[in-house]
């Protein structure tokens, strides 16, 4: 891959721009792959089964020319818009950064989604042998052909559920913490009319939340003896949410690309 293919590929008519900006990264769920560029540099450059193993020589080899490429680009058009890379004051730049990741961090809102994928983790590693005993029962339902069961589909249920909660488990953190550190660089920006990034990282942060909280839900109904621990994940997730949608009161109003653009909520 060199810089020509990579313009040629961003001047595609048919990509959705920028609709990667604002997705949830689980392309395997996703209708929009085939808009999205985002997708198709990594079909194009990772297409070997070796480079999506973070384990594996291939993987960073692919990811060094990836970054190398992207440095490239960037200072072409550095060059172009006649700005000396060489002249920033990377150090203050990167101690800013440094203070903003910090005070993103200690963010209320921070702190509680980062609790909440320790609560996840905590739950599923206590659930191993609840998990063991369903699938038992479901086995023995099936076998025993019982009237008005259906253990194929709460097994599908029930693993939908878990995947839908194990995908979000980190990744509301890592976009509420984007939405808290958008935030705070747009305070030092001058306002303008166009949408926030804050807004649109904490949109996608409240949608895992929502999703994450109807995965529960269906825990909650297919693991009625565990309710108690349950529940109080769900009040955690809950508040999380409000607090969220406080601190960002435009979120829920940000339009993604493609996304919402014809009044979905993918």
């Amino acid at each position: 891959m060199d810089k020509e293919y990579l313009k040629k590929l961003a001047e595609n008519p048919d990509f959705i721009s920028g609709i990667y900006n604002y997705c949830d990264r689980w392309c395997e769920r996703c209708p929009f792959t085939s808009r999205c560029m985002n997708f198709a540099l990594s079909e194009e450059h990772f297409d070997d089964p070796e480079t999506h193993d973070i384990k594996n020589k291939a993987f960073w080899q692919k990811l060094s020319e990836m970054f190398q490429l992207t440095r490239e680009m960037l200072e072409e058009t550095a060059a172009d818009w006649g700005i000396d890379l060489d002249s920033l004051d990377l150090q203050a730049a990167q101690d800013e950064l440094e203070t903003r990741r910090q005070e993103a961090e200690s963010h209320e809102c921070a702190r509680a989604a980062k609790a909440y994928a320790q609560m996840v983790k905590n739950w599923f590693d206590s659930a191993k042998d609840l998990f063991e005993q369903k699938e038992d029962e479901l086995n023995t339902e099936a076998r025993l052909e019982l009237p008005d069961s259906d253990p194929a589909g709460e097994a599908a249920m029930i693993t939908n559920a878990a995947e839908v909660i194990r995908w979000y488990q980190h990744f509301i953190y890592a976009k509420v913490l984007r939405a808290i550190k958008g935030a705070l660089e747009e305070t030092d920006e001058p306002p303008d009319e166009y949408p926030k990034d804050s807004d649109g990282s904490a949109k996608v942060a409240l949608i895992a939340m929502d999703r994450s909280i109807a995965a529960w839900g269906q825990m909650n109904k297919h693991f009625p003896e565990h309710e108690s621990d349950i529940l109080n994940i769900l009040v955690h997730l809950d508040r999380l949410r409000r607090k969220t949608e406080k601190s960002f009161p435009d979120a829920r109003a940000f339009v993604r690309p493609g996304f919402d653009d014809a009044n979905q909520d993918i």
